[in-house]
């Protein structure tokens, strides 16, 4: 396979070349080969359930560290492990590990400032008789990568803590970083976020104790400044509304949609219809996500153009969060963070997503997705055990850090909204978290067949009457859609009744 420079395009040569034209390289268009079944171990192998594996090994580890909590070492970040090694045992893979990721060297002299920067073993917790599998703590020195000042970064931890010697080598037949400790005096050098939850609450004027609501715009791609102005018009006179983003689908730097056009189209539509809004504010965010050399000029570009929020995904753009809320902080109101985790799922099949979900609280985000409540399969990442630690690095108290808004999104709609405001009611919660819904909103179509995000928006109020008249409490998760659906009927909820029909074709009509 060569690359044609002159013309742009991939040159392919034999069976490539066949390969490539029948996924659509070519303009001839190919007949694909009739393959033969995989033997069937092949393929149980193949079928193995990364989730279900996850989900044990959590329960594992929880139980060891409960019993046996990551060690605090003076002057050093502790990193904790799961391995499973080939050859080597937990005990002597310290050396290994220090020589790679700290000073280089083996055995460095004692007092020296190459052994200050050299890592050391914190702890071990083998799981059987070989040693070679289990929990395995080490401690990085600060000295080795702490700045003049005494700050660190997420950057810098993780290229420290999570490089090539941990995930990369062939001895390692399996690796997590699972657990992160990070002195102090160190977390006092991150800004955190801005607002948080308590800051966004008083910058909109809702209360502690108010449901707060965002929704994301709908289509989400191929559409134009005064679609965003329309489609913006059309929901934002809802007093249910604290938030409004773009989708991550929807570029920043296109000829036919520059989103700084898209922000202040959309935010003369917010200010058409202030005053059905009964005085609350309106978090407006537009999609910046780009590459790391254009997202600080876009994110102020948005902000000259009204922007009270910015939305971008992180995860292939290390550091942004945090070059982003410095590069506004001089502003007299910086922009909210949304940092979106598009693409985390490739991370957290390595680093467990608490690990990084805490360090995108400690660079600044103001809002993170997490996943709603709901009955059946899981959705949408995270559920379970990562769920439940991923909201409690968001939100649990640290000094001088504030904490993240939960964003409960991913198939949040009318039809389980009330179990979703059961739980963080029960949690003590409820001021950390923003209900995001989409397409229960957005996509919600009219008697003729036209989408009305009004309808959705009345559909959501009315399940908000519902819980608040407690005429579901106690009602088993499973039982919840159908009893919502019959008390819809019962009460002529009109709007909710129809969202939920449309929402879950086939189970209710």
């Amino acid at each position: 396979m060569q690359n044609d420079a002159r013309r742009g395009i991939l040159i392919c040569t034999g069976r490539a070349r066949g390969q490539l034209g029948a996924i659509g390289f070519s303009r001839r268009l190919r007949v694909p080969a009739i393959m033969n079944p995989l033997a069937s171990a092949t393929v149980t192998r193949l079928w193995d359930d990364f989730d279900a594996r996850e989900a044990l090994l959590r329960q594992v580890v929880a139980d060891r560290l409960g019993a046996n909590p990551p060690p605090s070492v003076p002057d050093h970040v502790v990193a904790t492990y799961y391995f499973a090694f080939r050859s080597q045992t937990l005990a002597k893979a310290v050396e290994e590990i220090s020589y790679h990721a700290t000073s280089g060297i083996k055995n460095p002299p004692a007092g020296s400032l190459l052994a200050q920067c050299s890592a050391r073993q914190a702890g071990v917790d083998p799981f059987d008789g070989t040693g070679r599998i289990g929990l395995l703590h080490v401690a990085f020195p600060l000295k080795m990568m702490r700045h003049p000042d005494g700050h660190l970064t997420s950057c810098d931890l993780l290229h420290t803590v999570a490089g090539a010697v941990i995930f990369d080598m062939y001895e390692n037949q399996d690796a997590r970083l699972v657990a992160l400790q990070v002195p102090e005096d160190v977390l006092a050098t991150f800004p955190g976020p801005k607002y948080g939850p308590v800051g966004i609450r008083r910058q909109t004027g809702f209360a502690l104790d108010q449901p707060a609501f965002g929704t994301i715009l709908k289509p989400t791609a191929g559409i134009t400044p005064e679609d965003v102005e329309r489609l913006v018009e059309e929901v934002a006179g809802s007093p249910l509304l604290m938030f409004i983003k773009e989708d991550e689908d929807l570029y920043p730097d296109l000829d036919y949609s520059p989103v700084a056009e898209r922000t202040r189209r959309a935010v003369a539509a917010i200010e058409r219809v202030r005053d059905r809004r009964g005085g609350l504010g309106l978090v407006f965010s537009p999609h910046v996500t780009a590459a790391p050399h254009q997202i600080v000029e876009l994110v102020l570009a948005v902000v000259e153009a009204g922007a009270s929020g910015v939305m971008f995904s992180e995860t292939y753009a290390g550091g942004t969060v945090r070059m982003v809320r410095e590069a506004t902080k001089h502003l007299p109101r910086p922009p909210a963070i949304y940092g979106h985790n598009a693409g985390i799922g490739v991370k957290t099949r390595a680093i467990w997503r608490e690990v990084i979900d805490l360090l995108a609280r400690l660079d600044g985000i103001d809002f993170r997705q997490t996943a709603p409540v709901r009955p059946g399969s899981p959705y949408i990442r995270p559920y379970g055990a990562e769920w439940i630690a991923s909201e409690d690095a968001l939100t649990r108290p640290i000094a001088g850090i504030n904490p993240t808004m939960i964003a409960r999104a991913g198939a949040l709609d009318q039809g389980n909204i009330i179990l979703n405001l059961q739980d963080v009611e029960s949690k003590g919660i409820a001021q950390n978290v923003l209900f995001l819904a989409g397409s229960a909103i957005n996509s919600i179509k009219d008697k003729s067949g036209k989408t009305d995000p009004r309808i959705g928006l009345e559909a959501m109020l009315q399940a908000i009457e519902v819980h608040r008249s407690r005429a579901l409490e106690g009602v088993p998760m499973d039982e919840h859609l159908s009893a919502l659906a019959d008390l819809a009927w019962r009460r002529n909820l009109g709007a909710l009744r129809e969202a939920l029909r449309q929402r879950y074709p086939g189970r209710v009509l």
